[in-house]
């Protein structure tokens, strides 16, 4: 007897700054897909208002009091939650809580990771207590951006330095400061993004972004991606707009790739992830390894750095996708 299809929910769009890229993401993952396999619908949420696409190009409104959304008079359920979303609620933990409650199994790690990782200077204390390598960094408060001096700056973190949300994608927000006078503007524009920012030491070095993803059965971790924008940082318009090469695998030594591959490996095992993550780190002249963050809804349209690798790696995202699904039946 065929068993019956399992209905999928892409859950995208959230309330940051990145809601329209997330609904790119979610386009290319209902492409990837096995549709002979899965029921698979995006639902896109906004505040307390979230609708699913229907076929018929309607849409029906999800029932928040257990996550279910009327289709042709009928109420039904979602058995899964692919979460695609870049920011709150889907990247801190929030929607995962949600889930929890209302038993429905989704695609990122739990509430702990998730609001863990989507915090910068945390995660990065935090991992540096495991031995792994992270730049210098200072965390400024809303309120508090008068009481870190200049001379404190430039003698913890050096010139130039990134000014970034600490609790928000990478997106936006994101500044370069090569001299103290842009400091205040930096600041104010990641405070638009966050009630805490980040001041990080700038490392010169090849910038590479690695995605992995493990099940009860395999642990795999994708080539390399090398990121080599065409401004001065991986910034929005590097991202979105094309200004940027990516290279995948990274032109990086043999034994420098092997070694960032264990780093990943450890760390989502430290982390205790599920799903697909995707980490960013620099290698230095001398091939030493910094890890900068981890994504833990990275970008899936037909372009973005983890469908390259998956390509890369020999593999089919429509493969990748089920392996992490039924890894949780």
């Amino acid at each position: 007897m065929k068993q019956p299809k399992r209905t999928i929910a892409i859950v995208c769009g959230g309330d940051s700054s990145e809601h329209d890229v997330s609904l790119r993401s979610a386009q290319g993952l209902y492409s990837f897909f096995d549709k002979d396999r899965y029921d698979v619908y995006i639902v896109d949420v906004k505040g307390t208002d979230w609708q699913v696409e229907l076929p018929d190009g309607t849409t029906s409104r999800i029932n928040l009091n257990d996550f279910s959304f009327k289709q042709d008079g009928k109420t039904r359920l979602f058995d899964y939650a692919y979460i695609t979303i870049h920011g709150t609620p889907g990247e801190n933990g929030i929607l995962q809580g949600y889930l929890d409650l209302v038993h429905i199994p989704y695609s990122t790690s739990g509430v702990l990771v998730e609001a863990l990782t989507f915090d910068k200077f945390v995660l990065n204390q935090y991992l540096r207590g495991y031995g792994v390598k992270v730049a210098e960094s200072l965390l400024v408060r809303r309120g508090q951006e008068r009481e870190i001096s200049k001379k404190a700056i430039i003698d913890i973190i050096g010139m130039p330095c990134f000014v970034k949300p600490a609790n928000d994608g990478s997106s936006f927000g994101v500044s370069k400061v090569v001299k103290p006078d842009q400091m205040a503007a930096a600041m104010r524009k990641a405070m638009m993004e966050s009630d805490e920012v980040m001041i990080e030491q700038f490392l010169d070095g090849t910038e590479i972004s690695i995605g992995c993803y493990k099940t009860k059965k395999k642990s795999v971790v994708l080539p390399a991606t090398e990121v080599v924008p065409q401004n001065e940082f991986f910034d929005y318009d590097a991202k979105y707009n094309g200004q940027v090469q990516e290279i995948t695998p990274a032109r990086i030594p043999e034994e420098t790739a092997k070694r960032v591959a264990e780093i990943t490996s450890k760390i989502y095992d430290i982390l205790h992830c599920n799903g697909i993550i995707r980490i960013d780190y620099i290698i230095s002249k001398d091939q030493d390894i910094t890890m900068l963050e981890i994504n833990t809804t990275p970008g899936m349209t037909a372009t973005s750095f983890i469908p390259q690798q998956v390509r890369a790696a020999g593999l089919e995202m429509k493969d990748v996708l089920t392996d992490i699904v039924e890894n949780q039946f």
